[in-house]
């Protein structure tokens, strides 16, 4: 059944938001004049709107902001997470017509031009939010022409649009980022700069390498320490990693961040899940379990680790969401490793929990110090 939200006036620029349950939300569009299919998400963060669609975590979805105004600063290049954004569609209830901030050098809707990616604005953003979180997360195609509902809604069942995310936004060959100190390898699952900026405060020698390295190639770079991105998709799909994460953690200290985190766990026989329409903002609680000091922080996933599975494991939950109690963090019993759902580099949202990357650098250099002794 076909059910229609509209509320635009008459426009060239007619563009609509047909979802896979058969719902059509029509608007107005903006930035790249193209069709696209993306899982359908939604963002709670008040700010940040760059951050977000240039943050590969977010590659082949379609991000509908909560915020009823967005593209009021405009965009400036020092607060990209990526340079090429994988986003497939932008949605919001209006875009900011003149962006005025000091930084701005360009507006949100040329960039999305620039990058060919649609936008869609004048639905309401409410409405379609109360839909995902009822139905839950739903794929959809922005498109100008509705006039084969049936075919386009076919279309969508048929289609899985972040199968194989992570090989599409990964690094393809190795890179530096140089400091002094700690040598750090990054495994890319779709890494945001910010994470790399955090280990640059801490004076990391950083070297960031493909989602497909084997542990024996991360060995050869005589690694301090070593972290896990964040990234898109279902951590399942990442076999070769899992394997990778339960040889490395047995020799060096191990960070997991969001994607890296899932991994984390599932190389230690825990399970992941699907969650029914995610966590993505930066106002998320996160308690502490063993400070009971409560954290806000910046989140992005569309997966979790199951709660009940990490029992059998040697590992044990660090962290919990507040809302709705889902593990946000890990620390194994064993090895020096730990991992967190949400994202302490925040980039946007609150920093209450970047002290979080002192403790990774703290288990980095006590190893470092013991293997000095030894």
């Amino acid at each position: 059944m076909v059910k229609w939200f509209t509320n635009v006036r008459r426009t060239k620029l007619k563009r609509y938001l047909v979802l896979e349950d058969g719902a059509v939300f029509a608007g107005k569009a903006f930035g790249a004049m193209t069709n696209t299919l993306g899982e359908v998400v939604f963002s709670t963060g008040m700010t940040g709107y760059q951050e977000s669609i240039t943050d590969q975590s977010y590659v082949n979805q379609i991000l509908v902001f909560t915020n009823p105004l967005i593209g009021n600063y405009g965009i400036n290049f020092d607060d990209n997470e990526s340079l090429e954004p994988g986003i497939k569609g932008v949605i919001c209830h209006h875009l900011a017509r003149r962006p005025s901030n000091w930084r701005n050098q360009q507006s949100l809707g040329d960039f999305l031009t620039d990058h060919q990616i649609p936008g869609l604005q004048g639905i309401d953003t409410r409405e379609l939010v109360r839909h995902l979180r009822s139905a839950g997360t739903l794929r959809g195609m922005l498109t100008d022409d509705v006039s084969d509902l049936p075919a386009i809604v076919a279309q969508l069942k048929a289609t899985n649009p972040t199968k194989g995310s992570i090989a599409a936004v990964s690094t393809k060959s190795v890179y530096p980022n140089p400091g002094y100190q700690r040598n750090i390898v990054v495994v890319d699952f779709g890494i945001k700069q910010s994470i790399l900026r955090e280990l640059a405060k801490r004076d990391c020698n950083v070297v960031v390498v493909p989602y497909n390295t084997t542990a024996k190639q991360i060995e050869n770079l005589h690694p301090d320490g070593i972290l896990l991105s964040n990234g898109p998709g279902d951590p399942m799909e990442m076999i070769s990693a899992i394997k990778m994460i339960a040889e490395v953690e047995k020799h060096y200290p191990v960070f997991g961040i969001c994607m890296g985190h899932q991994l984390f766990a599932l190389a230690n026989g825990a399970k992941t899940y699907k969650m029914k329409f995610g966590h993505r903002g930066f106002n998320h609680p996160v308690r502490d379990l063993a400070s009971g000091k409560t954290y806000f922080t910046s989140q992005n996933h569309g997966y979790a680790v199951d709660a009940a599975s990490v029992k059998e494991t040697q590992l044990t939950v660090s962290q919990v969401e507040v809302n709705d109690g889902t593990v946000e963090g890990l620390r194994h019993k064993q090895y020096p490793a730990f991992s967190l759902q949400f994202h302490p580099d925040a980039a946007p949202g609150p920093h209450d929990a970047a002290s979080l990357f002192d403790t990774f650098i703290k288990l980095v250099d006590d190893q470092k110090e013991a293997h000095h002794h030894a």
